[in-house]
């Protein structure tokens, strides 16, 4: 039995950069040996254990093999007679596919560490082709890298566009293609994740509304905005789907399974940056401002607003900040509003809802004109 720390975690040492996790291959042995010794058995498509003390994954070493299409389409093998080098050879980049022996010694069969020494990201074998998503996993480490200089390899994307245009990428489950957009989002430069799908030709299949220049040229700039802002997962995918009409992009919201939190966002961003960006010349009045607010559930959901603000200023053409200011004067002095005084006038039900409109309205107008209450 022999321990190899893999992936990775010698990769980042490699860089400079702090591991976060750590995980092992364990070549010659066999799952009553790991449960002998102490490892409690988690994986359930392939033998992967947790130590003891550590909690680390330890997972015997194993090949695989296609058998149908899809991210379970594969047969797995693991037996003591595996190699180390089998093991490695199955991950997808080189600078992945490095080991650390027990005496510090890197075991690196594929050239990883040249690749990280020319910034490459490269595939480790033509077996890269059978898995499609390796094409987001490669785009995400592209968009995690790129600040460092490295580069996606010109053959290495070619691979990528042949799979493309194999249909590969049609097979890819919707709940896997969001993990990888989810968490390029929040990866050092988004805009490169996406940039590389667009490059490959996997973001006319996956994402086809932001295919046309225009649109995606306008929802990488406000990507880029919400993240120099550090904005949230929520605000990042209200950024990006920006340019896509609401009934396209509610349907791609849809079809991609993305949280309820980042489609709500979306929509009311889809929906109200139409009204607040119009090119006419004319701002919204007191009543298109106060359907935005009653729209956006400011009165319950202040919090969200705030985030939407935020989102606005980056998707809005400049000329248009002007209403988004009016609309935020619009929010403050409309809070004003307090029910409880309206229901110690007498005001209840339907009357009480109409009340409370109208006193809304006129703090809005009085806003709007630089009127105090």
């Amino acid at each position: 039995m022999h321990t190899y720390l893999v992936g990775g975690a010698v990769r980042d040492e490699l860089l400079g950069l702090e591991v976060k996790d750590r995980d092992w291959v364990v070549v010659g042995a066999t799952p009553d040996q790991m449960l002998a010794e102490g490892f409690k058995q988690v994986g359930a498509d392939f033998p992967v254990f947790l130590h003891p003390g550590s909690r680390e994954e330890y997972a015997l070493a194993r090949t695989e093999r296609k058998q149908g299409h899809g991210y379970h389409g594969f047969e797995i093998y693991s037996a003591p007679d595996v190699t180390l080098e089998e093991d490695l050879k199955r991950r997808d980049l080189t600078i992945n596919a490095m080991a650390r022996d027990n005496q510090g010694h890197i075991i690196d069969p594929f050239n990883g560490q040249q690749d990280i020494r020319d910034r490459q990201l490269r595939h480790v074998s033509e077996a890269f082709a059978e898995d499609p998503l390796r094409i987001l996993r490669i785009a995400r480490f592209a968009a995690r890298f790129a600040p460092m200089g490295f580069e996606v390899c010109q053959n290495t994307m070619e691979l990528m566009q042949t799979m493309v245009n194999d249909g590969e990428v049609h097979h890819l489950v919707a709940e896997r293609v969001w993990q990888e957009i989810q968490r390029a989002l929040q990866e050092k430069e988004p805009g490169t994740f996406f940039e590389v799908l667009r490059a490959c030709g996997a973001l006319d299949v996956l994402i086809p509304e932001l295919s046309p220049p225009e649109r995606f040229d306008a929802a990488m700039a406000a990507l880029h905005c919400v993240h120099r802002h550090d904005g949230n997962l929520t605000q990042r995918f209200a950024a990006l789907m920006s340019p896509v009409p609401p009934q396209e992009m509610s349907e791609r919201a849809r079809a991609l399974k993305a949280p309820n939190d980042c489609t709500a966002l979306a929509q009311l961003l889809a929906t109200t940056q139409p009204i607040l960006g119009e090119s006419t010349g004319t701002a919204p009045g007191a009543s298109e401002l106060l359907d935005l607010l009653d729209r956006a559930d400011v009165w319950r959901r202040a919090d969200r607003f705030h985030t939407l603000l935020e989102v606005l200023r980056c998707t809005l053409p400049e000329m248009a900040i002007t209403n988004l200011d009016a609309l935020q004067r619009a929010a403050t002095a409309a809070a004003g509003v307090e029910p409880r005084q309206l229901l110690d006038k007498g005001f209840k039900g339907k009357a009480l809802g109409q009340a409370i409109q109208q006193e809304r309205l006129k703090c809005v107008e009085q806003a709007l004109t630089g009127k105090n209450r």
